[in-house]
């Protein structure tokens, strides 16, 4: 009988048992990877990457208030997770558009961040682009309540995490 592994990495705690090819056994070979016992499949702990719009208007950012967990009611930078060979311009666009209801145009690049999200602490990948609206008109999705825009000098003290503060940061240096 195989043991639970639990594999930390910074302050995360992932916990896996078998390997997805084959269901063998998983072994710790360093703080990031496990390996199968059965098949030698190498299973990685990697950062999750994630894609962010910082829409721009007037001098204004947009940011809304989380209608869901984790950071349920802090205002958050739109964005989400890559889907599978997901270009992270396309994500930014696409969760712009599912959380505000706008079209934007993904500009330059502000800079990529790393954090910890959920409740397991996944280590994530943050790359934060610059976006102006093209069309729409800003409507809270269904994972925001609240949609509002904020100047560099009265952004709101209830962030959804500190990769949105480092963001808000950068982006007040510009």
């Amino acid at each position: 009988m195989v043991s639970d592994v639990l594999v930390c990495y910074a302050f995360a705690v992932i916990k896996y048992q078998f390997c997805p090819k084959c269901g063998g056994g998983l072994k710790p070979k360093n703080a990031s990877l496990l390996v199968c016992g059965v098949c030698s499949y190498h299973f990685y702990q990697n950062s999750k990457p994630t894609a962010k719009a910082l829409i721009i208007e007037d001098g204004k950012i947009l940011l809304g208030i989380r209608a869901v967990d984790p950071f349920k009611g802090h205002w958050n930078i739109p964005g989400g997770f890559l889907e599978y060979g997901e270009d992270p311009k396309d994500c930014a666009k696409r969760e712009a558009q599912e959380e505000t209801g706008l079209e934007v145009q993904i500009g330059e690049l502000l800079g990529i961040f790393t954090d910890f999200y959920g409740v397991e602490k996944n280590a994530t990948i943050n790359i934060a682009y610059m976006a102006s609206r093209i069309s729409g008109e800003v409507k809270p999705g269904d994972e925001l309540v609240e949609l509002g825009w904020f100047s560099p000098d009265n952004l709101p003290n209830t962030l959804a995490s500190e990769c949105n503060a480092k963001m808000l940061e950068a982006w007040k240096r510009l």
